[in-house]
């Protein structure tokens, strides 16, 4: 009897360390692209946190112009690359007087760049006091002439 049982006897062929090996490498490709997703989520997130301290800086500019426009409705220097939050921006102002065009470009640290462009009307009206009025705003777009 113990002949037949040497005869039985099993050989593992090794089935189940392929399997094991398989699924190994299964679950290695599904965890590797989770990460290559989340890479690229925060990626988006920096490039959107990039490219609105682009945006703000521009309405930085653009404010900084009002401002100036406010003290002196004769103004239209502009600026030239001006520093502000580690990043710059520069301001054109185009037209005469009551109707100005206001064109801020801004550039973050990041190299990112935002633009806003206004129309505006200087209501001089009463020379102590006067209003300005924005009547067009452009936000990173080009603006109709």
């Amino acid at each position: 009897m113990s002949d037949i049982h040497m005869k039985k006897k099993k050989y593992n062929n090794g089935s189940v360390l392929l399997i094991v090996i398989f699924a190994i490498a299964l679950l290695s490709v599904l965890v590797m692209g989770m990460l290559q997703m989340d890479t690229e989520e925060i990626q988006l997130m920096q490039n959107h946190i990039y490219a609105t301290k682009a945006l703000a800086i521009a309405e930085a500019g653009f404010n900084d112009a009002l401002a100036e426009i406010r003290d002196d409705k004769d103004w239209n220097d502009g600026f030239e690359d001006k520093s502000f939050a580690s990043g710059s921006y520069s301001v054109s102002v185009s037209g005469s007087l009551p109707t100005l065009r206001i064109e801020s470009t801004a550039t973050s640290s990041e190299g990112f760049i935002a633009k806003v462009t206004a129309d505006i009307t200087v209501d001089t009206s009463d020379s102590e006091d006067y209003t300005i009025r924005i009547d067009n705003l452009w936000i990173n777009e080009e603006a109709s002439s």
